[in-house]
């Protein structure tokens, strides 16, 4: 069966992008190209867009589907966000109109059964966007002993059976290493089931905080999130919208803190009476609160479920 990708928030991530013919926009996210394909069209006649995405196989992908329709409108390079500051302006996107990042799994690579960021696949459990750089999650798994581990679910994943997973890793790699993601799965689901009564633990798989974390830690991304949030601001225009999809409590936390720090500007202490650091605010929040999805849209696509979108607006400088 064709795996169908669908882009999360999409008319709500339109209405607060506000793409513009004429404009130029970076997708900082590619991974189904869905965003991008809305972005494109909004933009028609002459709006140009670059998109990024760490896999390799997401920009060949998105190549062959998009670029028959908008040609050379459509740039695209594989590189981490983290490298925006660079990327961008050798791309010719110096300074730009708005600026997307969505920072969850596309369907192709839950479905990849070669990467192991989905449950059930039997391929190795590798979980890196770029696969030509960094640690597999098996080595993580492999090296690490049981305090490295428990520590890592439990910042990573916020997993409060972290102690328990870890003991059951370090007991079960004693026999034979735990290689796939349908092997680390299981051994969750039997040691860590989750409460059958909670509504919550009968949605999300038991194993759900755990791939998390091994995926944030094998693709050091909240370190990356912070580095290409602040480029975003130095490479967008005033009046540019900045918007942001994130799908966890650590990755909304950082989104909202760098959204508030850019609004507030001054980083004074607050015995201080006058401002002496000479910061000004860079940002303007366009939502507030965030956007979540209808139960609409949850229903259709279910991994929209933990989305929560935050935008801004740049100031002038």
């Amino acid at each position: 069966m064709k795996e169908e990708h669908l882009p999360v928030l999409v008319e709500e991530v339109m209405s607060m992008l506000a793409p513009a013919p004429g404009s130029f926009q970076i997708d900082a996210t590619l991974g189904g190209g869905g965003h991008t394909e809305r972005i494109l069209e909004a933009t028609d006649p002459d709006g140009r867009l670059l998109g990024l995405d760490a896999d390799e196989a997401a920009i060949a992908r998105v190549d062959g589907r998009l670029r028959p329709r908008f040609g050379d409108r459509l740039v695209l390079r594989q590189a981490n966000f983290r490298e925006l500051r660079e990327v961008a302006p050798d791309a010719g996107f110096g300074a730009v109109d708005g600026m997307l990042f969505d920072l969850g799994l596309s369907s192709f690579q839950l479905a990849d059964a070669d990467r192991g960021f989905g449950f059930r696949t039997s391929g190795p459990l590798d979980m890196r966007f770029d696969t030509s750089r960094g640690v597999p999650a098996a080595e993580l798994l492999a090296t690490l002993d049981r305090m490295e581990l428990s520590a890592l679910f439990k910042r990573y994943g916020e997993e409060p059976q972290a102690n328990r997973i870890a003991n059951a890793i370090v007991a079960a790699r004693a026999t034979a290493p735990v290689a796939t993601a349908e092997e680390l799965a299981g051994l969750i689901e039997r040691v860590a089931p989750g409460n059958p009564r909670s509504p919550r633990s009968r949605r999300i798989h038991p194993a759900t905080r755990v791939f998390q974390a091994l995926r944030i830690a094998v693709n050091a991304e909240l370190d990356a999130l912070q580095d290409a949030l602040s480029a975003s601001i130095d490479l967008l225009r005033p009046g540019g919208r900045l918007v942001v999809l994130s799908y966890h409590s650590l990755e909304d936390r950082i989104v909202k803190r760098f959204f508030a720090a850019e609004r507030r500007g001054c980083v004074c202490p607050p015995e201080v009476p006058i401002c002496v650091c000479g910061k000004n605010p860079r940002l303007r929040l366009v939502t507030r609160p965030s956007l979540t999805p209808t139960a609409d849209e949850i229903a259709a696509n279910p991994r929209a479920r933990s989305a929560r979108l935050r935008a801004a607006e740049r100031l002038a400088a």
